[in-house]
């Protein structure tokens, strides 16, 4: 019986991998490569210096509005400040101030304005993205006072079908806002 115990003993695993009669190096041992690993994680981190970016950008892909009224909204707030596009196109909301528009259009009263319209479904859809471009301003450092929308556009998006094979209205809408003074 004690020569079956001795037998079972000699051949059981220590820690694993290394048998008893086996010869364990002092430098294999769990408590040195604890210390190893304590070495390794006190090493001193870099710390990366953060880039002051010049631009704040909004990408709105696939937006439910015509390329027209995009395209015209677009340039009527080019060269403004966030703020006053904002408060520019909730007067077009409200049918107070009109979207200049080219064409065959009507004019409307007031100075400075051959032919506009009031694209009220598109900017609506404009303003959550103006308050986007002011939080990327903010996130990237940027001076609000200073900062103008120097970049404003409406391409086609991809068009979903609709009842009777017809095609919906989709735009991709891209606006980006600059610091001045630069």
């Amino acid at each position: 019986m004690e020569n079956n115990n001795e037998i079972k003993k000699d051949e059981s695993l220590v820690d694993g991998s290394v048998k008893k009669n086996q010869d364990i190096s002092p430098e294999k041992t769990p408590d040195k490569l604890i210390d190893k690993k304590e070495e390794i994680k006190e090493a001193p981190k870099l710390i990366k210096q953060k880039v002051k970016r010049d631009v704040a950008l909004v990408r709105a892909p696939s937006v439910h509005m015509s390329k027209r009224h995009g395209m015209y909204i677009c340039s009527f707030i080019k060269g403004k400040s966030i703020e006053m596009a904002i408060s520019d196109l909730e007067q077009v909301i409200l049918l107070k101030k009109a979207v200049p528009f080219k064409g065959e259009i009507p004019h409307r009263k007031g100075k400075g304005m051959m032919s506009g319209r009031y694209p009220v479904a598109a900017a609506k859809l404009f303003i959550p993205m103006l308050k986007n471009l002011r939080g990327g301003v903010i996130f990237n450092e940027m001076d609000l006072a200073k900062t103008r929308i120097s970049l404003a556009h409406a391409n086609w998006s991809s068009r979903p079908q609709r009842k009777g094979g017809r095609k919906g209205k989709r735009s991709y809408i891209i606006i980006e806002a600059k610091e001045l003074g630069k």
